[in-house]
């Protein structure tokens, strides 16, 4: 199970940290990211982390102004966002690996930023 919280309304501009804690399976030996999905549009990949933390991925968008990590020992991963843009709005997933699929999805967690 992924349980995602921390998202709300913003300025553009402003920084909010999301947060997935996991539970039910080993968290440590998967990798974990997260989408989001803009309203009207397609879910995006918006950054994944490898199972030790050694390795990350970012979209182009939000390449400099995101950062995703985990606590092993927490069961948690984090996405870290700052300077936020309105097209940054979007119901924001976290996502379970296993290879290059999705193994589970968490809820969303909206994120809502104003011009």
């Amino acid at each position: 199970q992924l349980q995602a919280y921390g998202g709300g309304l913003v300025q553009s501009g402003g920084s909010l940290t999301l947060s997935c804690a996991a539970s039910g399976f080993i968290f440590r030996n998967y990798d974990m990211g997260w989408f989001r999905q803009p309203p009207g549009k397609q879910r995006e990949l918006v950054s994944s982390i490898s199972n030790s933390g050694v390795r990350t991925n970012y979209a182009d968008s939000v390449k400099g102004r995101f950062t995703i990590s985990r606590d092993n020992t927490k069961k948690t991963v984090y996405l870290q966002m700052n300077s936020l843009k309105p097209e940054d709005t979007a119901v924001y997933y976290c996502v379970r690996f296993w290879g290059s699929n999705i193994a589970s999805w968490g809820q969303g967690t909206l994120v809502t930023v104003s011009s």
